[in-house]
């Protein structure tokens, strides 16, 4: 039941009702895409982004068809975890919302409605929390091992900031918090200079092998 393809003219011979798209978080890539799949396409078709904080209307509107397209944020890693953002911008119609809701509950996901805003509710909440953690390092408060075990055992985290920033990747971290910044034109989003060193050094985390931690990379 999966056909794979690399080219986006194909979709033009595939009959579907709804589209998911997860490239990077680069919303210039995704305002193309969505742009090609607006063009290709029945009128009718919803379109999804899995983005995890980028503007959905920006997103929207470069589509074509602003009242069907939807954030459907899955959480990371999706095979495991339960929830899904479902995410509205004032121009989605209420059945597209409709529709991804009831998409993901056959998928075995609990979906949430969130309204478009920077990073949505768990990374708004969590990228900070974990930018935080990088600062304590910095300022030299505890060890990375110490912190990761005072959120594990003195919060019940199922892992530590450290440990949970590398597997989400560094890069899409700093992504995340330049996205804050900027939206909100808040400075409690300024990432923390650890972590743009970091990136700057690709030291992204599980992905390359090395972050906060070492790891050994599969080939």
């Amino acid at each position: 039941r999966v056909t794979m393809t690399n080219s986006f003219t194909t979709l033009k011979e595939m009959e579907m009702d709804f589209i998911i798209e997860a490239v990077s978080e680069d919303l210039k890539l995704k305002e193309h895409i969505f742009t090609l799949l607006d063009n290709i396409v029945r009128p009718e078709v919803v379109l999804a982004t899995n983005t995890s904080s980028l503007s959905l209307i920006e997103i929207a509107t470069a589509s074509g068809r602003p009242r069907r397209v939807v954030g459907m944020h899955f959480m990371n890693p999706p095979t495991v975890m339960e929830l899904v953002e479902v995410v509205m911008s004032p121009a989605t119609a209420p059945e597209a919302v409709w529709l991804v809701e009831e998409l993901a509950k056959k998928l075995g996901k609990t979906p949430i409605v969130v309204n478009d805003s920077p990073a949505f509710v768990v990374n708004r909440i969590l990228i900070p929390m974990l930018n935080e953690a990088i600062g304590l390092l910095e300022e030299g408060v505890a060890t990375k091992e110490d912190i990761d075990k005072a959120m594990k055992l003195g919060a019940k985290h199922p892992m530590g900031p450290f440990e949970l920033a590398d597997f989400i990747g560094l890069d899409v971290m700093l992504a995340i918090m330049k996205e804050l910044r900027q939206k909100t034109g808040n400075a409690k989003y300024a990432p923390a200079t650890l972590l743009k060193k970091k990136v700057a050094l690709k030291e992204l985390g599980r992905k390359t092998g090395k972050g906060f931690y070492d790891y050994e990379v599969k080939k």
